[in-house]
């Protein structure tokens, strides 16, 4: 087994490497490095990667189809685990054209390679804001997610269609991987807790959208990684008697699955801040403001067919994952 990990410098990529190397697998990392984040992070991921037996690197940009087509022709990956993407919801409203070419350009070279130096599976990062508008929770993979309130959710969206109809064209199985809110150490700065740490121990005050009437089932890392994991070997069957009236919206008559990956346990948005503050040590000064454009009230994932198909639920209470994160930020930033 080699396993081609895009986005192996970013936050999942690299905790999902080390995992992949600790199980003895062959990874080919692959990222383009770019500043959308602190640049020193990704760095720092990357250098404790390349100090991993059975890790090669290449530094390429997914919007280069012949940089990628190059890399797996020489490389020959038996898997794609594709992570690479732009992320941040807030800032596809500022920068869209970002998100056009790292999120649909670059999902579709991946797919063209794909198709023409054949794979055994594609995983790839979905999202949970595909869920946009809608009302009724917990989120199912069963449910239609036509009506993305942002950018980014549209481009995810849209990547899950680009893979079903790759995986019917031309066979190639497919699994979509709906990530809700991922946090933990080495995670990315652009995120809601990691921002809260840099101001609080700043003694800044933190924004607090929505006056604190927000949900999220916040995900830690190691149960993104542990989930991903299992499902490399859970490869999408063709369902030829699939039927839309009666059948699993996340299933096809191609070989094409759809998970959420999540918590299953929406906190409070008060309760989270009250969980970093408990772990720091530090109570927060708090701004009360007004919803965000593109954010959404409450994200609340049924993890259901996760549980059924490879027997895995993730678990990390709010409070264990962010004593781990504060307990890695003090020691790397030295604070």
């Amino acid at each position: 087994m080699k396993i081609l990990v895009t986005g192996a410098a970013g936050f999942v990529g690299f905790h999902l490497s080390n995992a992949l190397l600790n199980k003895k697998i062959q990874v080919i990392g692959l990222d383009n490095l770019n500043d959308y984040y602190e640049p020193k992070l990704k760095d720092d991921r990357l250098d404790i990667l390349n100090d991993r037996e059975g890790f090669t690197f290449h530094k390429i940009d997914l919007k280069d189809k012949d940089d990628v087509d190059k890399l797996f022709e020489s490389e020959r990956p038996t898997h794609v685990i594709h992570l690479a993407a732009q992320a941040g919801v807030r800032y596809s409203i500022e920068n869209p054209h970002a998100y056009i070419d790292s999120n649909l350009i670059g999902t579709m070279n991946i797919l063209e390679a794909c198709r023409h130096y054949p794979v055994e599976h594609l995983l790839y990062a979905s999202s949970s804001s595909v869920y946009g508008g809608n009302k009724v929770a917990p989120f199912s993979t069963n449910h239609n997610v036509d009506h993305p309130v942002s950018l980014y959710a549209a481009t995810k969206k849209s990547n899950e269609l680009m893979a079903h109809t790759y995986s019917h064209l031309y066979g190639i199985p497919t699994t979509g991987l709906r990530f809700f809110t991922v946090y933990g150490p080495y995670g990315r700065p652009d995120m809601a807790y990691f921002s809260f740490t840099n101001k609080i121990l700043a003694n800044e005050s933190i924004n607090v959208f929505n006056h604190g009437e927000m949900e999220r089932d916040f995900t830690y890392i190691d149960d993104i990684v542990e989930g991903i994991v299992k499902l490399i070997d859970k490869i999408p069957q063709s369902n030829t008697e699939w039927d839309e009236s009666k059948d699993d919206l996340s299933t096809s008559f191609a070989p094409y699955k759809i998970y959420n990956i999540g918590n299953n346990n929406p906190v409070k948005l008060m309760r989270f801040i009250n969980a970093l503050e408990s772990a720091l040590g530090v109570e927060a000064e708090k701004n009360y403001m007004e919803m965000q454009p593109g954010d959404v009230v409450r994200t609340y994932a049924d993890v259901s067919d996760l549980e059924r198909d490879i027997d895995f639920k993730p678990s990390t209470s709010i409070e264990d994952g962010l004593k781990k994160f504060v307990d890695w930020y003090r020691e790397y930033y030295k604070k």
